[in-house]
């Protein structure tokens, strides 16, 4: 049995497989920094913590001098989408498992709705396939806002309670459907009953600043995360209602330097509180990092290393049920160690995931294969007809100078948008962009939304104000949380056309048409969501889609990933689905010119 193997090796009768010699160890489940430890290893698990291991050492034992570097249990991601860095599973992993990450909680609804189950069972897969720890949160609202969007599939409370008996499944992932948990819906409370009943943990989603009657009604279905803070007071009434607070950092949203003052400048117990990142993209995985970024960042943003360290790993596995496996460094959990010269600037310079040697200094020390794809999820882009510069024009009937338009406001570096109610000035009977027509407000263009799931033919026309697009020029992308259909930005009805139909031909991805040329493009043939090519040559065609976002005028932090995040009818104010333009405050339905 493993547990006779650990004392074994423990107590100097068998020799250990790997051991680390001679290092500071950060002991996150005491918040002390022991100095001259060993560390040995056998079977993937930790048998040995102390200052001497050498009675361990046998004559085929791996030694690894850390030579005074700090021992820190391997980085932990405690909500995130695979999806969002546009790479499959095991290409997300090849990313950021040198950087330190040596396990994820992922939530795979970016391909559940498109697929469904067996989109879900395909990353379970992929996942147990994986040298570090990856965990799957079964989705849970698919579609996120029933009868306000089509999916290209849908989850079914049998269907999550099917998933809480597979291997590696966590729990239920984030449970955004607020309004149902709050209205005692069948469907939600039914898959909150069968997570809870398989003792898994229920993934929280409450974007809505209300921390009245709703925020504790949300609270007493069951979610017992959330990642949708965006101030000091988010946080703090998380905590105190029982719940653990994810402070973000990804991408686009960076939601750690405020909620990150309940600690600093509250003085609340860190313990209740977790890292993540949500989504990355993939030039950020590749130029950026991953977890270790996210450290670096809380550090910056006044948290103790140690403090910061503890909510990215400890704090994790216990919020998870997994700290008897993993999540510190101590005997009998997994031998996940990352050595680091530099607590506060925390960069990896060994990885050791399951008890191997999987990297140094960045670089793989093992063979990572690719994982093989079925055919099936590259036919993913379905649309009706070719789309020409007619299908995106704003029809106006009024014979008014000026009428009331709803337009979808962008905020930078965060998921909300804003609810604008603009005076916009007709030409011959349309509504135009602001680059061809004189409207009081600048910075207006086209947005529209085509359905690619069930070759419908719907086109959904709306505007948008933000991207700051100074160019006839229109982008394009098959990755638009959460019903992922094909979103189209541009200023430009024949650009926009012209997008569309490439990324119907190309079977998803992201374009970028500028004066009738590409200018930026990645393709993401599975599920129109991801790429099997390495995360930096991904990151090197995302790149030239933020390029093309530039030349076209936008100076967003991250315009490919707000604009992916316009069709998301869960996030208040205003968004786009296949039905057309939402009011997520009152969820309903709203005319774009009035």
């Amino acid at each position: 049995m493993l547990s006779q193997t650990l004392v074994n090796v423990a107590m100097g009768r068998q020799p250990a497989e790997l051991v680390i010699k001679n290092g500071q160890w950060v002991c996150v489940q005491t918040g002390e920094i022991i100095p001259k430890t060993d560390i040995a290893i056998v079977s993937g698990r930790i048998a040995f913590v102390g200052a001497n291991a050498d009675h361990t050492i046998g004559p085929n034992t791996q030694v690894i001098d850390a030579a005074g570097r700090f021992l820190v249990p391997g980085l932990l991601d405690g909500h995130m989408h695979v999806e969002s860095g546009m790479v499959t599973v095991t290409e997300f992993v090849r990313a950021v498992a040198p950087l330190g990450t040596t396990g994820m909680f992922v939530d795979p609804h970016e391909i559940a709705n498109v697929f469904g189950l067996k989109g879900v069972k395909l990353m379970v897969d992929e996942a147990a396939n994986q040298p570090i720890h990856v965990w799957v949160q079964m989705p849970s609202c698919v579609p996120s806002a029933p009868g306000l969007e089509t999916p290209g599939a849908s989850i079914s409370p049998a269907d999550v309670a099917e998933a809480m008996t597979w291997p590696g499944i966590i729990g239920l992932g984030e449970m955004m459907n607020f309004p149902g948990v709050i209205a005692s819906d069948e469907k939600m409370h039914a898959e909150m009953h069968s997570t809870r009943h398989a003792g898994k943990t229920i993934g929280g989603h409450y974007p809505t600043p209300d921390l009245g009657l709703a925020f504790h009604g949300y609270v007493a279905g069951g979610p017992e995360d959330d990642h949708e803070g965006t101030r000091p007071e988010d946080a703090i009434a998380r905590a105190r209602q029982g719940m653990k607070p994810m402070l973000r950092y990804g991408s686009a949203w960076h939601d750690v330097a405020t909620q990150v003052k309940a600690i600093t400048d509250h003085k609340l117990d860190p313990r209740r509180f977790l890292l993540c990142t949500d989504d990355s993209h993939a030039a950020t995985l590749a130029f950026e990092g991953h977890m270790d970024r996210v450290v670096r960042h809380a550090i910056i943003e006044g948290l103790p290393p140690m403090t910061a360290l503890q909510m990215a790993t400890i704090n994790t596995a216990e919020h998870f049920g997994l700290a008897r496996e993993m999540g510190m460094i101590a005997p009998g959990r997994y031998a996940d160690v990352v050595l680091v010269r530099d607590l506060k600037d925390f960069r990896a310079d060994l990885v050791v995931a399951k008890g191997k040697l999987i990297a140094e200094n960045g670089q793989w020390k093992e063979e990572l294969p690719a994982y093989p794809y079925p055919a099936w999820v590259k036919k993913s882009v379905k649309v009706a007809r070719k789309l020409a510069a007619e299908d995106f024009k704003i029809r106006v009937t009024s014979n008014e100078k000026q009428v009331t338009c709803n337009v979808i406001g962008v905020i930078e570096n965060q998921a909300p948008t804003r609810h604008l109610r603009l005076e916009l000035t007709p030409e011959h009977g349309e509504i135009r962009s602001s680059l061809v027509t004189c409207h009081p407000a600048p910075d207006i263009a086209k947005l529209a939304l085509v359905e690619r799931h069930h070759r419908t033919g719907k086109v959904q026309v709306a505007l948008v104000s933000g991207f700051g697009l100074k160019a006839n020029c229109a982008i394009a992308t098959t990755v638009a949380h959460d019903s992922h259909h094909m979103i189209v930005i541009g200023t430009d009805e024949a650009c926009m056309a012209q997008a569309a139909n490439h990324l119907a031909e190309t079977g998803g991805g992201q374009v970028v048409i500028k004066d009738g040329q590409i200018i930026g493009e990645v393709q993401l043939p599975i599920a129109g969501l991801m790429s099997n090519e390495h995360v930096e040559a991904v990151a090197r065609q995302a790149e030239t889609v933020l390029a093309g976002f530039a030349a076209c005028g936008s100076e967003l932090n991250s315009p490919n990933m707000q604009m992916a995040l316009l069709g998301l009818v869960v996030i208040p104010e205003l968004r786009i689905s296949d039905k057309g333009l939402v009011d997520v405050t009152k969820f309903e339905f709203i005319p774009v010119v009035e």
